[in-house]
């Protein structure tokens, strides 16, 4: 062989070594980013005892809600803020994972003293006929505020009205809790992403069984 054939053979060579290089590297990422999509949802917080009036004006515990997965959030009734859009969103999530058995949803009213069971039945109207699988609590506020700060570790307090805030701050994040009342994820309802990562989630709970 000439020099002047070795030269084509050799690049060759080095063309066949880059396609197997990046070929390995393709199936190292495929393999990696299946491990991760398989891996467990992680557990941040476990949701505390509580006992509180539903909408309907039954007292739910949290007992009552162990055997199932369900997603969380906080709203009142009278905030002028991010409740509508968070209420808004959970009937669009609900409908969204009708594919997903025995998911409920709760939101918890942080204005407890304001929010009666009569005022939420009202409140709920607004955004749904169908109020199965959908829960709307209130009762003790210092229940509520221990729940919302040591479960799902959105603290709420007091706003500055005057300052122009509204008159309870509180997270706008959904959360969402696995069949034995721990956390496993929280997510930005104004993130577009995030809520696609909530349906997901809610599937991957699913597959947990």
């Amino acid at each position: 062989m000439t020099a002047a054939t070795a030269r084509p053979a050799r690049a060759a060579l080095g063309i066949g070594a880059l396609l197997v290089a990046a070929l390995a590297g393709v199936v190292w990422l495929a393999t990696t980013t299946l491990e991760r999509a398989e891996a467990p949802l992680p557990v941040l917080a476990t949701v505390p005892e509580f006992a509180l009036t539903e909408a309907s004006g039954d007292e739910v515990a949290l007992a009552d809600l162990r055997g199932k997965p369900w997603v969380a959030d906080l709203i009142f009734t009278s905030c002028a803020g991010v409740c509508p859009r968070m209420t808004k969103e959970m009937a669009t999530l609900r409908k969204s994972v009708a594919d997903v058995p025995d998911v409920r949803f709760v939101s918890f009213s942080v204005d407890p003293e304001t929010d009666t069971p009569a005022v939420l039945r009202e409140y709920a109207a607004r955004f749904t006929e169908d109020r199965s699988g959908w829960l709307f609590l209130t009762g003790d506020q210092a229940s509520i505020r221990r729940v919302a700060a040591e479960g799902f570790l959105l603290p709420v307090q007091d706003g500055e009205v005057a300052r122009g805030d509204e008159a309870i701050v509180h997270s706008s994040r959904f959360v969402l809790v696995d069949s034995d009342g721990r956390v496993r994820g929280t997510y930005e309802v104004n993130d577009a992403e995030a809520m696609l990562a909530l349906r997901g989630d809610l599937r991957r709970l699913r597959d947990e069984g």
